[in-house]
C-alpha cells in the first residue's frame, strides 16, 4: 500500500508539471529553449572605407639612361673585355675592333705629312733666299713672287695633310668601344672574330638608377589622364611593390597600340626591377568611401555572392541572407558596391552552419 501511494504521488506530480508546461508558462519556456539553440556568431558593423577605383595595365620598366653600343667603324672584333651583367664605370673599354687597317692609314698619312713638311721647309728657305737676291738687285721681283707663291701653296698642302692625319688618328679611338656612363652591361650577342659594322648591336649599358614605368593607357581614358595620377606597381599576385605618380604624359597616340604613353618614376632598389622588365601597374583614377566586408564573410552560390546579416525580429536575432555586389579587394576586405549599407551587422564566423532565418547570438 505504501508503494502504491508513492507511485500515485509521483504520477500526480508529473501530470502537474505537464499542466504547468502546457499552461500560461509555455511561451517563456519556448523562448528559453530558442535562446539556448541560438548559434553564437561574431559580427562586424559595416563601415565606409576609402576604396580606390583602379585599372590594371602591363607596364615596361626602362632606364632613363640606356645606351645601345654600336661601332662607328667596321672591322673584325678582336677583344671582349666584359661579360653580361658586369658593372662598369664610365670610360671602361668594352670591346676592341682590329685597328691594323686604320693604323696603316694613319702611318701613310703621317708619311705624306712629313713629305709636305719637307717641301714647305724648302720653299720657306727659297723665299728667304729670293728675297735677299731681289733686295740686292740680283734677281727680279717676279722670281721672288713665284717663290713666295710656292711657299704659300706648300704651306696649305702641309696644313691639309696635318688635318687629314689628325682625322685618321682620331678614328683610331673608334676601334675601342667604351661605356658612355656607369651602368650594367646587357646581353652580348657577338663573339671574337665576328665582322661588325655600324649596324651591328654589340651590347647595351643601362644605368643602375632612375628607372621609369612606361604605361600605355587606352585612348578612351584620355580625358581622365592627368599629371600626379597615383600608380601602384604590384607583383603578379597583387602584392604592392611601390607607389608612385605619373610625371609624364605623351601628346601623341601610339599607332600600333592605340594608347597614350605615360611614365611614372620608380625609386625601389635595382634588385626589384630590371630594364625591359614587364610589371603590373594599377592606375588609381579616384578614391571614394565605400562599404567593405571581410573576405571570409562572403559566400557564393551559383555565381552570386552573399553575406549573412544579423537582423532583429520579434522572435530575436536571426541570420538573414543578403545578395551583394562586390568590387575590388582592399587588403583582407571586399569593397561592396551594392547590397549593404553603413551600420549593417555582417556575420563573420560560423558561416558554413547558417541558413536564412537561423537564430543567432552575436558575441563580442
Amino acid at each position: 500500500m505504501i508503494r502504491l501511494k508513492t507511485f500515485a504521488s509521483v504520477s500526480f506530480i508529473a501530470l502537474l508539471a505537464v499542466f504547468i508546461l502546457t499552461g500560461s508558462g509555455c511561451s517563456n519556456t519556448e523562448a528559453k529553449v530558442s535562446a539556448a539553440q541560438a548559434l553564437p556568431v561574431r559580427t562586424q558593423t559595416v563601415d565606409l572605407a576609402p576604396v580606390p577605383r583602379v585599372d590594371e595595365y602591363v607596364a615596361t620598366v626602362k632606364s632613363r639612361r640606356s645606351a645601345s653600343i654600336q661601332p662607328q667603324v667596321d672591322g673584325t672584333l678582336t677583344r671582349i673585355f666584359v661579360k653580361s651583367g658586369d658593372h662598369v664605370r664610365a670610360g671602361t673599354t668594352l670591346m676592341t675592333i682590329d685597328p691594323l687597317k686604320q693604323q696603316a692609314t694613319v702611318d701613310q698619312q703621317r708619311s705624306t705629312e712629313a713629305q709636305k713638311r719637307a717641301t714647305l721647309d724648302y720653299n720657306q728657305n727659297e723665299v728667304e733666299r729670293q728675297r735677299k737676291l731681289y733686295e740686292g738687285g740680283v734677281s727680279s721681283k717676279r722670281d721672288y713672287e713665284l717663290a713666295l707663291q710656292a711657299y704659300q701653296n706648300s704651306k696649305a698642302d702641309w696644313e691639309a695633310s696635318t688635318a687629314a692625319r689628325i682625322t685618321q688618328q682620331r678614328q683610331l679611338a673608334y676601334y675601342n668601344l667604351v661605356a658612355p656612363f656607369a651602368g650594367v652591361v646587357g646581353d652580348i650577342p657577338v663573339h671574337i672574330g665576328d665582322y661588325v659594322s655600324p649596324q651591328t648591336l654589340l651590347t647595351t649599358v643601362d644605368e643602375n638608377a632612375e628607372l621609369e614605368a612606361y604605361i600605355f593607357i587606352p585612348t578612351e581614358r584620355a580625358g581622365d589622364i592627368r599629371m600626379g595620377l597615383p600608380v601602384q606597381i604590384v607583383t603578379s599576385t597583387g602584392d604592392p611593390i611601390e607607389s608612385t605618380k605619373v610625371d609624364f604624359i605623351s601628346q601623341q597616340v601610339d599607332n600600333s597600340l592605340q594608347g597614350i604613353l605615360v611614365k611614372a618614376p620608380l625609386h625601389s632598389s635595382f634588385d626589384k626591377f630590371r630594364t625591359a622588365q614587364l610589371v603590373k601597374a594599377r592606375v588609381v583614377w579616384s578614391t571614394n568611401p565605400t562599404p567593405t566586408v571581410p573576405v571570409l564573410a562572403v559566400t557564393r552560390i551559383g555565381g552570386q555572392s552573399f553575406v549573412y546579416v544579423a537582423a532583429q525580429t520579434n522572435e530575436g536575432t536571426v541570420a538573414k541572407q543578403r545578395a551583394v555586389t562586390l568590387g575590388d579587394t582592399v587588403g583582407n576586405d571586399y569593397a561592396v558596391t551594392g547590397g549593404l549599407q553603413r551600420g549593417d551587422k555582417v556575420i563573420t564566423s560560423g558561416i558554413q552552419l547558417l541558413i536564412d532565418g537561423t537564430p543567432v547570438q552575436p558575441i563580442s
